[in-house]
Order: structure tokens, then C-alpha cells, then sequence
């Protein structure tokens, strides 16, 4: 393979990494932090990337440091049962249940729903969500399509589209940069930003992402070794725009109100924006934008699911899987974007933390040989914390049963009132599972060892 082609699989397969996770959330989500963090919107970008950029890449090096194949793969050290469990709750999380209904939801509420009288918003809804899931499903159908659609095509315009609005918005400011902060940003924004880049799903979704692009790389001519690379590299690269264009946005979102209000969700302040500088056609440019955005995540997100479950469980063939994923989806869909989103921050404080913990044990597996005892201690000290951050934040409040555990919870943990709780309990299930490897898993360490010099 020469370096002209290696240089242009590199390049295709970082815009189909980029095509798969960036969509709705990555689209809406830092515009409304930038509306809602007014002048403290470079504190809370911080803390928004870390969760938003740095996180999903550091998930594809753990996968491609341990030479895993997906989801499972990556939580298996600490029990296979274990391993079952999170993979099924990550990919319904950000497939079926969450994920990939809240793209149809949000293309329909800014592509379609503008142009449909009141009255037959739901049956637009039905019929709008019923035609994206089943071009989703033709579309990838064959794996191999994924390249040629995501990578070729859809991407580099819906990257187009975007590119152009920010233009404007550099040449053409709206406003100054210091702007009024609301509550939520006013104590610590660069936790609040941490947290909400949560919404995005993208460190869970590279998580799953990577088996699809492994399938890529490899359909690309590449042996089994040189996959790590080839997604570390891809990886870094498409990361790298989406930090680019996370800023971008969340300048947007900042500077719009010199002009406009804070608005209800992120969609609502980028169809303002946009239809500011370009009118009527703004309605329609937004559209067009946005149902590309989230179309090629939900391609992504189908095609993973259905690749991870059909690997765990084979006896139902990958077009089943898909089909399950978006027949599930189309009715999840139906639910309403605002439902959707509400419902979807207690998952994800739950499985934020589990999927972030499992990413630093892949990346630190050389320090203790990916250990059951390190392993164990860390996820299984970081569960409970992680219960109580997704108790304290469903959207009916705190239940009764829980409502004196959460407060207590808050008031002796350190950061667990800001929803990081479970940081100090990974630390000591860190320390105390390496303590026990020292001790009892010197067999292990024995034979590691003898099997690396020979």
C-alpha cells in the first residue's frame, strides 16, 4: 500500500468516525452551553471537552491498546457476566432507548416539524421517523456501505453546511462575548460543562463505534495488527475537528445574545440563528443540516448494535439485530424529543462513569495485566455512587425511598453534589485492587512475564 493511499484511508476513516458520533447532541448541546454559560463560556468549554472530545478518543486507544473488538471485549476483565450486562445497557442507551430515537426526533423537530400545521405533528412524526429508520436499515444493511455513504458522501457535506454558518457568525458577530450567566453555570462551570457533555453520548458511542470502524479498517486491506493504528491515528484526527467545531459552536451559542433570548434547547437557538442570516431560507438550511448531522449517527449506531449483540449473541444474525434496533428505535422515536432527553440523564449518569472507569483501566491494562482483583475493586467501588448520581437526577426528583441517602450521599462525598461522586470511590477501588494484585496474583504476573520474554 503506498503512502498516498495510506494518507487517504486515514483521512476516510477519520470523517467516518467523525459522521457516526457527530449528530444531534454534538450539534445542539454546545449551543446551548454557550447561551447558558454567557461569559464563563471558556471555563465550561473546558470541562464540556473533556467529556465531549478527550474522552471519546482516549475510548478508542483503550480499544486499540488492548486489541479489543468492541464493548465486551474492553469490560471483560472484570467478569464475562459483567461484560454482558454493560454491553447491553451501553447500546441500548445509545440505541433504542436514547441515542438513536432522539436523531429522528430532532431531525423532524427542526427539518420537518416547522413546515406541518399543529394538528398533524404527530402523524408527521410517524410518518417522518417510519421513512429515516427504514433508509437507515437499507443503508446499512451491508456493512461495507458504511465507508462509501458515511465517509464518501454524507459527511464532507453535512461538514460543508456547518462550516458556512460559522462563517458567518466570524464575519457577521451578533454580539460580545460577555454575557449574562445563567444559575446553572454561575457556581462551577467547568464541572457543569463536564457534566453536560455527557448529553452527547460520544464516549459511550466510540466505545461501540469502534467494532464498526474495526470492520472498516480491516474491508480497507489492513491485517489484524495494524487495526490498533489505524484507529488511534483515524481516531485522533476526527477529535481533533470536532474540538474545532465544539469552540465554534459554543462562540455561537455565546454570541447570539446580543441578539436573541435564551432559549428552551440548543435546537431552538441554532434554528434562530441561522434563520438570522439567511432568512427564510435559514428554515430550510437548518433542516438540511441537521438531518444529515443526525442521520449519519443513526447509520452508526445501527450498524454498531447490531454488530456488537450479533457477536455476543450469534443465534440471531446481524439483520435481525438491525431490525430490532430500528424497529425499537422508530417507537421510542414517537415518545417526543423532550421526553427523550429527560429520561436519558439519570441513564447516563449511571453509565458515564462505569464506561469511564473501564476506559482507564484499558489504557493503564500494562501497569497490572488487566487484573480481576484492580478491575473488580475499581467498577464495582464506582457502582454505587454511580447509582446514586442517576437516582439523584431522574426527572420526577428524587425518590422517596432514596431522598435521605442522596442527601447524605451529597453531604459526605466529596463532589458527589456536582454529580462526580463517584470519582473518589474509583481512586480507592484503584488503590485497594492494585494492593491486592501485589499480593495474591504474582502467578499471574509470573507467567506474563515469562510469556513477554519468550
Amino acid at each position: 500500500m503506498t503512502k498516498k493511499e495510506k494518507r487517504r484511508n486515514t483521512v476516510l476513516l477519520a470523517s467516518l468516525i467523525f459522521g457516526m458520533f457527530f449528530g444531534a447532541g454534538n450539534l445542539i448541546f454546545p449551543v446551548q452551553l454557550g447561551q447558558n454559560a454567557g461569559s464563563n463560556w471558556v471555563t465550561a468549554t473546558l470541562g464540556f471537552l473533556i467529556t465531549g472530545t478527550l474522552v471519546p478518543f482516549l475510548a478508542m486507544l483503550a480499544v486499540s491498546v488492548t486489541n479489543s473488538k468492541g464493548v465486551y471485549d474492553v469490560a471483560k476483565p472484570v467478569a464475562p457476566w459483567f461484560a454482558a450486562v454493560f454491553l447491553v445497557l451501553l447500546h441500548l442507551t445509545i440505541g433504542p432507548f436514547f441515542g438513536t430515537p432522539r436523531t429522528a426526533a430532532t431531525a423532524f423537530s427542526m427539518g420537518a416539524a416547522p413546515f406541518l400545521p399543529k394538528n398533524f405533528q404527530g402523524l408527521g412524526m410517524l410518518i417522518f421517523s417510519a421513512l429515516f429508520f427504514s433508509l437507515a436499515y437499507f443503508l446499512t444493511i451491508k456493512q461495507k456501505n458504511l465507508v462509501k455513504w458515511i465517509g464518501k458522501y454524507l459527511n464532507p457535506l453535512f461538514l460543508a453546511l456547518l462550516v458556512i454558518v460559522l462563517l458567518l457568525a466570524l464575519v457577521l458577530p451578533m454580539g460580545s462575548l460577555h454575557q449574562a450567566v445563567q444559575p446553572s453555570y454561575s457556581g462551577n462551570p467547568f464541572f457543569q460543562g463536564f457534566l453536560d457533555g455527557y448529553n452527547t453520548m460520544d464516549g459511550l458511542a466510540l466505545l461501540a463505534f469502534a467494532v464498526t470502524v474495526v470492520y472498516a479498517v480491516r474491508g480497507l486491506g489492513y491485517q489484524k495488527e495494524q487495526v490498533p493504528k489505524m484507529l488511534a491515528k483515524s481516531g485522533f484526527f476526527s477529535i481533533l475537528a470536532e474540538a474545532v467545531l465544539y469552540a465554534g459552536l459554543v462562540f455561537l451559542g455565546t454570541s447570539s445574545l446580543g441578539l436573541f433570548k435564551v432559549a428552551a434547547n440548543g435546537g431552538t437557538a441554532f434554528a434562530q440563528i441561522v434563520q438570522h442570516f439567511l432568512g427564510n431560507v435559514g428554515i430550510v438550511f437548518t433542516g438540511v443540516l441537521v438531518t444529515l448531522a443526525v442521520f449519519t449517527t443513526a447509520m452508526g449506531l445501527c450498524a454498531s448494535f447490531a454488530q456488537d449483540m450479533h457477536r455476543t449473541f450469534p443465534k440471531l444474525s446481524y439483520a435481525t439485530w438491525l431490525k430490532i434496533t430500528t424497529v425499537g428505535s422508530l417507537v421510542t422515536a414517537n415518545a417526543g424529543l423532550t421526553n427523550i432527553v429527560a429520561w436519558a440523564i439519570p441513564v447516563l449518569m449511571l453509565m458515564y462513569p462505569l464506561a469511564l472507569v473501564l476506559i482507564g483501566l484499558s489504557l493503564c491494562a500494562k501497569f497490572f495485566k488487566r487484573s480481576k482483583y484492580v478491575c473488580r475493586s475499581v467498577v464495582f467501588m464506582t457502582l454505587p455512587a454511580a447509582l446514586l448520581d442517576s437516582a439523584a437526577s431522574l426527572p420526577t426528583g428524587k425518590l422517596p425511598v432514596l431522598s435521605d441517602l442522596v442527601t447524605a450521599y451529597h453531604q459526605s462525598v466529596p463532589l458527589a453534589s456536582l454529580g462526580l461522586g463517584w470519582l473518589l470511590p474509583a481512586l480507592v477501588g484503584a488503590v485497594v485492587g492494585t494492593c491486592l494484585y501485589l499480593l495474591f496474583d504474582k502467578g499471574q504476573r509470573a507467567a506474563v512475564s515469562q510469556t513477554e520474554a519468550n
